[in-house]
């Protein structure tokens, strides 16, 4: 691991460890005051797996995987606002660098009753979805507290501004800067409605300047609907397409006890800006295919019956287009599941996929049986074929790759070590034509609070 890795890994786990000895010497002091403490979790994940080639020698891959969260109490009384989200992952052979993630690193304050929040750092803005991620400073305006349960909602209003980090390493975009202010309404049951205005400007040029919404709107527990979109108001990197770039809608309705209806939506484009930005300003050529990107759309419907108790069966249509030069595909889906078969103890879940393109039409099955041993374990095996990758293959994107023959079985069992310890094995063996891979994850994870 490189040694600025080392120390940001190092540094991480002093704010963890730190952190948690404060709040374990505290929480007599929170205890007695009757008030909440902090959270975290510390989670550790290793993964080893061999692939076999079939005109190739056998290769091996050991990846190590670390989070770290530690965050203060989510209340409304005044006070110290804190949060760390800190997470590694490193793997031999040279597949790919070691990388360290901040995605949460903010401190702040609590003021005027629960109306009003500062934080400073590492954020993650989740009104915005996507485009939520600043390495800035953030203020937000609230409504009274308690107000969400009253019909009109609990409204909120904020605004930020700084600079865009790496998501998945440390460090920031050079000359990157993100601004803009959101408001949303929390309401009862989850109900909440937002909006806001995002503005990334790389050096001179706009990278983006787009406006993005989130609703999700539960009716009693008859209907619910979740919708998100981002609309682009200037040309992204002045290159692509202005105008609706994403738009996702998914509504569920319950018809009586028994029957459930569901249909989704999604439509969009997946443009590297940042790429298209960094292009113009070098004066390198735009290809045509880069600026429209990779598009996609899915809509379809399901139908589920739960005709008794602890069992469902389900069917669904779906028409969908992955990839740009793709024409759409039909895609159909029948299963079930059923949990406590006879007062067993076994869960039992299937389903059969069959997807119809232009150059052909493949099944995908899955089956799967778990079981509760004691009180402490759960042993699960399934069964798939016909699995999707994602391959990055042209200068716009990704791009999604079917694959008829190949099959996968897997064998997962978690223990609940104790009441904050949770302990997690997976045994995952793959077929594919001219290809097998054995796969080995191990996990323990603790949480404190």
């Amino acid at each position: 691991m490189p040694i600025r890795s080392c120390r940001l890994v190092i540094a991480g786990l002093a704010v963890i460890v730190a952190a948690g000895d404060a709040a374990a010497q505290s929480t007599s002091s929170f205890a007695a005051a009757g008030r909440p403490r902090p959270t975290g979790r510390v989670s550790v994940y290793s993964g080893n797996w061999t692939s076999t080639p079939t005109d190739a020698p056998a290769s091996g891959f050991r990846e190590l995987i670390t989070q770290l969260t530690f965050n203060a109490p989510d209340t409304e009384a005044d006070g110290l606002d804190y949060g760390v989200n800190l997470r590694h992952a490193g793997m031999t052979g040279g597949v790919r660098p070691d990388r360290v993630s901040l995605y949460e690193g903010f401190a702040g304050v609590r003021l005027a009753g629960g109306r009003a929040r500062l934080r400073g750092g590492h954020l993650w803005l989740n009104d915005l979805g996507a485009l939520g991620s600043l390495a800035g400073a953030v203020a937000e305006l609230r409504g009274a507290p308690g107000s969400e349960r009253n019909r009109a909602g609990r409204f909120r209003v904020g605004a930020f501004a700084g600079l865009e980090p790496r998501v998945f390493e440390t460090g920031y975009f050079e000359g990157v800067r993100k601004l803009g202010v959101y408001g949303a309404i929390d309401g009862d049951a989850g109900r909440r409605h937002s909006v806001g205005y995002v503005l990334v400007r790389d050096h001179s040029l706009t990278e983006r300047s787009v406006i993005s919404t989130m609703n999700f709107l539960p009716v009693k527990r008859a209907f619910f609907l979740y919708q998100g979109a981002e609309y682009d108001l200037a040309p992204p990197a002045g290159q692509a397409r202005a105008g609706l770039n994403y738009f996702y809608a998914n509504g569920r309705g319950n018809v009586g006890t028994t029957v459930q209806v569901q249909g989704s939506y999604n439509r969009g484009r997946s443009v590297d800006t940042r790429g298209l930005a960094q292009d113009v300003l070098n004066g390198r050529a735009i290809s045509q295919a880069s600026a429209q990107g990779l598009s996609y759309e899915s809509v379809g419907g399901r139908l589920m019956v739960t005709p008794i108790a602890r069992v469902s069966v389900y069917a669904g249509r779906y028409q969908d287009k992955t990839n740009r030069d793709d024409r759409p595909a039909n895609r159909t889906t029948i299963g079930g599941n059923a949990t406590n078969v006879g007062d067993s103890g076994f869960d039992v879940a299937a389903s059969l996929t069959r997807t119809a393109r232009a150059s052909g039409t493949y099944r995908a099955d899955y089956v799967s049986l778990g079981r509760q041993i004691g009180r402490h374990v759960y042993l699960s095996g399934d069964y798939t074929t016909s699995l999707a990758v994602l391959q990055f293959s042209r200068s716009d994107g990704l791009i999604i790759e079917e694959r008829p023959t190949n099959k996968r079985l897997s064998i997962t069992s978690s223990v609940n070590a104790g009441p904050a310890t949770v302990l997690q094995f997976t045994l995952d063996r793959t077929w594919d034509t001219g290809y097998r891979e054995l796969r080995l994850l191990t996990g323990i994870a603790y949480r404190f609070r």
